[in-house]
């Protein structure tokens, strides 16, 4: 394969996934890492795509992925992550659940659940919700989003008035400080509103959240209680889960039963 097609083709995975490792572009163009490492640092010089510590992820850029594309995204680590999460919840529970394709995810996987009382700002993980019964749901009101999210000052009162046990929070992308990153300032008043009215906080994100960049600024990681991912996070990260006591659990997308591959730091 000429290298001009090969370049071409890594730079659509790596937007089509949003992060790509090097040992899974060896595979799949069939040559050497040396030579991955060459393309993906040629790449990066024209800013198509930004190298990470073992791969490679999307440029930086002001805008979120389309939500049909973010939804493909890492769906086996996400259900993995979901999967994680329900195992923490107990039957008789309240809890929000946020926007994003995590948390959707999360609803899912909450529906072998009895008795949840739920409140949501996120219409598709309430029409995953509301097959079941015996479950209470309640959506907030607000400006309504082309993907399911309702956002707005009406959404933040509304959620305001509310102290729930549990909060599942979904994020864009987390920085190498520690600070939690959106790309929608009205959406990151909603996601505040919903930490504030929370007990405890379940941070839901995979491993391409750490080498993805935005522009608003939510809150430090520091300030959840559990860091729910399918990676180990990088050495930073990792740091700061230790000095301030955040939980972080890792979710084994290839385990049959990932609830029960748990590591704390």
């Amino acid at each position: 394969m000429k290298q001009s097609i090969r370049h071409q083709q890594i730079v659509e995975l790596v937007t089509q996934r949003g992060y790509i490792s090097t040992e899974d572009l060896v595979a799949v163009f069939n040559v050497t890492s040396q030579t991955i490492r060459r393309d993906l640092n040629e790449l990066a010089e024209q800013n198509l795509i930004r190298r990470h510590h073992g791969g490679a992820a999307s440029p930086s850029n002001s805008e979120n992925s389309d939500y049909a594309e973010r939804k493909s995204f890492f769906s086996k680590e996400k259900q993995a992550i979901a999967q994680q999460v329900a195992g923490l919840i107990k039957n008789g529970s309240s809890l929000f659940i946020d926007i994003g394709t995590t948390p959707e995810a999360v609803a899912y996987a909450l529906l072998e659940h009895q008795n949840l009382r739920i409140v949501t700002n996120n219409l598709n993980a309430a029409h995953i919700l509301m097959k079941k019964g015996d479950f209470e749901i309640t959506i907030a009101g607000g400006n309504l989003r082309s993907d399911g999210g309702i956002i707005g000052e009406a959404t933040v009162d509304f959620i305001s008035q509310f102290r729930l046990d549990y909060c599942v929070l979904g994020i864009s992308a987390i920085d190498e400080d520690g600070a939690l990153l959106d790309y929608d300032f009205h959406e990151v008043q909603v996601k505040r509103a919903l930490m504030q009215s929370s007990r405890k906080i379940l941070l839901v994100a995979d491993h391409s959240k750490f080498s993805r960049k935005a522009i608003v600024r939510l809150a430090a990681i520091s300030e959840v209680d559990i860091l729910l991912t399918d990676a180990l996070p990088p050495e930073n990260i990792a740091q700061l889960l230790q000095q301030h006591n955040v939980k972080l659990e890792l979710c084994s997308a290839l385990a049959e039963n990932p609830v029960q591959n748990v590591e704390q730091v």
